[in-house]
This record gives C-alpha cells, structure tokens and sequence, in this order.
C-alpha cells in the first residue's frame, strides 16, 4: 500500500478537542508567562566589599538595613532604590531607581554594590566614554 499525500487525514471528534485543548493550555502558559513571569520576577543582589549580603525579590515591598544600617535600601512596586546612608556626598541616594537587569546603585564609601538580576533589560545598550 502506498502512501498518497494527498488523501485527507479523517481526525475524529475526539482528535479536535484534543487539539483544542493542548492549543488553549499552550496560550494560557504563554499569557500567563507574559503577566506573571515577565514583570517582577527580578532580584537584588546587595554586596558590602565585595561579599553577597544577601538577595532580595524585586517582587516583594521591604527595607533592607545594609551594612549595620550605614545604607538604607527600599524595594517598592518592583523597583530598588537607596533611601538613607551616612557617606558624606550622597551620591547613592540620588541615583534613580532601578529595576532592570545590569542596573546597579553603587556608594563607593561604605563599599556596598546593588545589583539588579532580571529578564527585563535596561533601556541602555553600552556606556561609551
């Protein structure tokens, strides 16, 4: 028996609601990703001379007391942003917020680094000089 491609493939009832079904779950994993997995699923990383402090979600509010309290890191509506340190120029609580993967706020005197880890990428490509 040879094989004709052109003869019609007969699918069965039962064959379309099963190709029904799979198309409806692959669409509700694909918008599901797209609201759930793709905003708020990055995270801080807070390193005090050069050591990992700890990592926090970018999903969840909170105030994190960095280096005996020296820094005062705020995350809020998936955003990381340096509210208080004792430096004397302030350089780190004036940078902006962040939130996209690379960003980082940095205080150069109290030695502590906050790193942004996300899928969301910055808005930036490269730094030039």
């Amino acid at each position: 028996m040879k094989l004709n491609l052109k003869e019609k493939v007969n699918l069965q009832k039962k064959d379309w609601i099963l190709i029904a079904i799979i198309v409806f779950v692959a669409g509700l994993a694909f918008l599901l990703h797209g609201f759930i997995g793709g905003k708020g699923a990055g995270c801080v990383t807070v390193k005090v001379k050069g050591e990992i402090q700890g990592v926090y979600s970018l999903a969840e509010d909170q105030v994190i007391e960095i280096n005996g309290g020296t820094n005062i890191l705020k995350i809020r509506n998936g955003t990381a942003d340096m509210v208080k340190a004792n430096c004397p120029d302030k350089l780190c609580v004036n940078q902006r917020s962040i939130s996209k993967n690379g960003e980082s706020i940095i205080c150069l005197p109290n030695e502590v680094i906050v790193t942004v880890d996300s899928s969301e990428n910055s808005q930036f490509d490269a730094v030039t000089q």
